[in-house]
């Protein structure tokens, strides 16, 4: 028998809110100072979704991929997105109204981002106030999802087994996440990365807009037990 899922662990960006408007303009601004070629917006969806430094790995041109360059780009980086993080990102319509059920019904709710921790805790609190029980984000010395290190972390803080918790992201990395860490996944298509990739990582649990979450955990809370 499979235990109720009391745990609802949401990836951040592309799931909870839309930011990478910002994450472009942060990161086309730090290019532009290094007199480096820059993207449009819509190729940052598939630069994001394993952290911050990834991303400007992914950027750089390859033949300028060293640790030393990746690590300037990714400090003007950091410079440049502590001044714009909140310029154009916005909750996706519907997630503070999702929020609310799962805590009406009992079910606590966190965060687990492979963006820095300072940045996801920020950002968190700025949208959502204390809504969430737990916030990580991307700390030194912890490896990214789809590594389990993260989601293990916030299960035992939080008392909860993997068999009660569901993890809810937009790409692949988080559907692999909780395969790795033996949880359920839930996949949200409104995100960056969209229903093919979610179904081609094994997702069968597929929310088109937020209240489908609710609706999901329900029925999985009612046929699996």
């Amino acid at each position: 028998m499979t235990n109720k899922i009391k745990l609802a662990v949401f990836d951040l960006d592309g799931t909870l809110v839309n930011s990478v408007c910002d994450l472009a303009d942060a990161t086309n601004k730090a290019l532009e100072e290094l007199g480096l070629p820059t993207f449009e917006t819509d190729r940052y969806y598939h630069f994001v979704g394993n952290g911050t430094r990834k991303l400007c790995e992914r950027v750089l041109p390859e033949e300028l991929r060293s640790d030393a360059q990746i690590d300037r780009l990714h400090e003007m980086f950091a410079r440049n997105y502590e001044r714009c993080c909140f310029n154009k990102t916005r909750p996706y319509d519907g997630i503070s109204e999702l929020l609310d059920t799962l805590r009406e019904r009992g079910i606590r709710c966190a965060v687990a981002s492979n963006k820095p921790d300072s940045f996801s805790c920020r950002i968190v609190k700025h949208f959502f106030g204390d809504t969430f029980d737990l916030v990580v984000g991307k700390r030194e010395g912890v490896p990214t999802k789809p590594d389990p290190a993260v989601i293990q972390y916030i299960m035992t803080a939080l008392g909860f087994t993997a068999d009660e918790t569901v993890i809810i992201g937009d790409s692949d990395v988080d559907i692999i996440t909780a395969r790795n860490t033996g949880t359920r996944s839930i996949g949200c298509v409104w995100g960056f990365r969209g229903e093919a990739e979610l179904r081609n990582a094994g997702c069968t649990n597929i929310a088109n807009v937020p209240t489908d979450i609710a609706a999901i955990i329900d029925r999985l809370n009612k046929t699996e037990n």
